[in-house]
């Protein structure tokens, strides 16, 4: 795709300037990906993600090595791999053999405690660079509402409580007065409401093409094509570069639809994959398509785009961004959360088999799978779980997986 090209050279060039920042002496914030990058952004804070370095790490095939090295340091086995490879990789003590270079010590790291294993991670990251450390809660929603995607829009306070969004909130509040120390500027309120405001409209076009996609009478783009055209405009939202590309996205599959350009003119089956992304193997997802017709159509970063991310803005945009990030990992990964979302978005999209992805040593990603996997059951959809990681290349057979699912398809 034209559009995917174009993301894939402004991020190129934008990791070449934050890498050049960071390892030229600039102040930091190293963060997970459920926090609020957008006060770090609107502060012009550098910011590496979390599950992004490790998806880095991952992609230049590194992560055997640092999983040895867990293994050999008595690192449980249910660490979670996805959100521990950037510690391991410090605590080795080797940053020639990292991207980069390595990485200097963050000015500060903010994380979510959405999982017990994310404080004591941040914790030995902390202790290992040097750098404060700020947690944010992540208490529980007492009665999560059916259809929270189309609730959480605009009646966010009551989806999930004022109580809550004051604890989030205030905690949110103090991450802008250290970076506001850090950087010695104010923050600038009205300039966030307005940052928001174009956040939620590229969110709205992103929710269009997630529309245009599931009615479309063929697929007109595989999932490891629309990744790059959600994933990198999320990590710029409200910027003037990524409502643009938000827009030139949508022309583009609109432009595919119309003359009718699918990915595979066979198409019988439609597949939705669920976890995320497979960073070591992305060609999977075009496997089956000659010998079943059946086409990857559906993956959660596109959806949710809009679900997880639009948040009516009632006066006060910081509360608003606690109605973002309050719930945002146990809506992607959590019953009852994650398996009405799923159900929903199967039904809409017409899917006909879904891959789980099931990384068992990772208990917030997987422990929720068998509600989901038998709410889409119920649904109708054909389920084949698969027992791997994301990052870690080690525990995937491409071709046992492959004999897995064309089983299940030759039995669809």
């Amino acid at each position: 795709m034209t559009c995917a090209r174009a993301a894939g050279a402004y991020q190129k060039e934008w990791v070449r300037g934050l890498r050049d920042q960071i390892k030229g002496g600039a102040p930091y914030v190293f963060a997970n990906a459920d926090t609020p990058h957008e006060i770090f952004h609107h502060m012009g804070v550098p910011l590496v993600t979390n599950q992004w370095w490790s998806a880095l790490i991952s992609a230049k095939q590194l992560a055997p090595h640092y999983f040895d090295r867990m293994e050999a340091r008595g690192f449980h086995g249910h660490l979670p791999r996805y959100s521990s490879l950037p510690l391991i990789a410090e605590m080795e003590g080797d940053p020639e053999r990292q991207p980069w270079g390595g990485l200097p010590p963050p000015s500060i790291l903010c994380a979510r405690q959405s999982s017990e294993e994310h404080e004591r991670i941040f914790d030995l990251w902390a202790r290992a660079t040097g750098a404060p450390l700020h947690l944010l809660s992540a208490p529980s929603v007492p009665d999560p509402a059916p259809g929270w995607w189309d609730m959480a829009r605009a009646d966010w306070e009551t989806l999930y409580t004022p109580a809550r969004l004051d604890l989030q909130q205030a905690e949110i509040e103090e991450v802008i007065a250290a970076l506001e120390v850090l950087t010695g500027r104010a923050f600038d309120r009205p300039g966030f409401a307005s940052y928001m405001d174009a956040i939620d409209r590229q969110e709205r076009i992103m929710g269009e093409v997630s529309d245009l996609i599931a009615g479309a009478e063929k697929c007109p783009m595989r999932i490891n094509e629309q990744m790059p055209n959600v994933m990198i405009p999320q990590w710029h939202r409200g910027s003037d570069w990524a409502l643009s590309h938000a827009q030139a996205f949508k022309d583009e599959v609109q432009g595919r639809i119309d003359r009718r350009e699918w990915v595979c003119e066979g198409e019988r089956i439609r597949m939705m994959w669920i976890g995320a992304g497979l960073w070591f193997d992305t060609d999977f997802y075009t496997a089956f398509e000659d010998s079943h017709g059946a086409v990857f159509t559906w993956s959660m970063y596109l959806p949710f785009a809009a679900d997880g991310y639009i948040r009516a803005d009632h006066g006060d945009p910081v509360r608003a961004l606690a109605a973002r990030i309050s719930a945002m990992n146990e809506q992607l990964h959590q019953p009852p959360w994650v398996n009405e979302w799923l159900v929903h978005e199967a039904t809409r999209n017409r899917i006909d088999a879904a891959l789980m992805l099931v990384p068992e040593h990772d208990r917030f990603s997987g422990q929720g799978s068998r509600f989901a996997r038998r709410a889409l059951e119920q649904a109708g959809v054909t389920v084949i779980e698969i027992r791997s990681d994301m990052v870690d290349p080690r525990e995937w057979n491409r071709e046992a997986v492959e004999a897995q699912v064309r089983e299940a398809l030759d039995a669809l």
